[in-house]
């Protein structure tokens, strides 16, 4: 790749154009994507102009939206050198991320070989699941570091698809020898108990999430057989009681729906050689009014506890439809007036 400059800045002309060559014009179309639609995104984001000539895009802006365009275009072309594809999540997460994959934030010696590098990405049967947000980025690392990981913001931050993706990596990769997923029961507004069926059939849909996100990183074929087998679980918090769970990925999803006893009494289920992840949104609690959220307990009592992370996403962190960043934001901004 070669970069160079067109036209110097003068006091008249702000903008300047930057000429950057690309040596494989193949790699350089899937860069593009399909009607330009990546250079598309990249120019809105930024505020910059991309023009595309021969193996050449010329990029036009102020420096420093020349320069992250530069970064962005330079970090996805590595990619497709690399064998893999571009598409729109990841120009997302160049443009979110920038040039913060150079530092990890944590000692070296503490991560795993997957780490190594700065790369964070998570494998898994059916994806690659690479973070998209540098408190992603931080996150998933705390889940391969620490037993005992919290993951704590609001809906849309993919605090349960990342921490079910390292889940099936770490078990794909022979670390656990089990899968078990879990979520409190609470209806938000329509009872249990109206819904037809065994209670098999009560609880799948509060359960269906995880099912989802399985569903994303397992064949269909060997997720129902590890299921059959039990070697995957998904139930109530409820059934957690009684059970030590060793060498196995416990997901605790909605915690926030946890009372404080359901909490202790989940959290000390924890084994030799498992790992451990909470997850929940202390603006979405279903709980009846004057029930404590186990979650904000939690969050009090074990802040100071070794090998226990708290990881924190806000609004920037939403990674669904831009408009429910938006949503976040209103219903945050409104109640800051009600408390203020």
């Amino acid at each position: 790749m070669a970069i160079g400059a067109l036209t110097p800045p003068q006091d008249d002309m702000p903008q300047r154009e930057v000429l950057v060559e690309f040596p494989d014009n193949r790699l350089l179309i899937d860069l593009c994507g399909e009607y330009d639609r990546n250079l598309t995104d990249i120019e809105q984001k930024l505020s910059v102009q991309i023009v595309r000539r021969g193996n050449q895009l010329v990029v036009l802006g102020d420096d420093e939206s020349q320069k992250q365009a530069i970064e962005v275009l330079q970090a996805l072309y590595t990619r497709l050198e690399g064998g893999r594809d571009v598409e729109a999540a990841d120009v997302d997460r160049e443009l979110r991320m920038g040039n913060s994959e150079a530092g990890t934030g944590t000692r070296e010696g503490d991560q795993l070989e997957m780490f190594r590098g700065g790369t964070v990405e998570i494998k898994t049967r059916k994806k690659l699941v690479e973070p998209r947000t540098d408190a992603q980025k931080a996150y998933v690392q705390s889940l391969f570091n620490n037993e005992l990981a919290f993951g704590i913001g609001p809906a849309g931050t993919g605090k349960t698809y990342l921490a079910v993706a390292a889940g099936v990596s770490m078990f794909i990769g022979g670390h656990v020898d089990r899968i078990i997923l879990s979520r409190p029961a609470v209806e938000a507004g329509e009872k249990l108990g109206y819904l037809p069926g065994d209670m098999k059939d009560k609880v799948d849909p509060y359960m269906q999430p995880l099912y989802d996100a399985l569903n994303d990183f397992l064949p269909g074929k060997q997720l129902a057989k590890l299921i059959e087998e039990k070697r995957i679980e998904i139930a109530p918090l409820a059934f957690m009681r009684g059970r030590t769970l060793a060498n196995a990925f416990v997901v605790l999803d909605e915690a926030q729906n946890a009372t404080t006893m359901q909490m202790k009494m989940f959290l000390t289920r924890l084994g030799e050689g498992s790992r451990m992840v909470i997850t929940g949104d202390r603006s979405q609690v279903d709980l009846p009014r004057g029930v404590q959220s186990g979650l904000k307990d939690a969050e009090r009592l074990l802040k100071t506890i070794p090998n226990i992370s708290f990881n924190y996403f806000t609004s920037k962190d939403v990674v669904r439809h831009p408009l429910v960043a938006a949503i976040i934001e209103a219903y945050e901004a409104d109640v800051g007036r009600e408390t203020g």
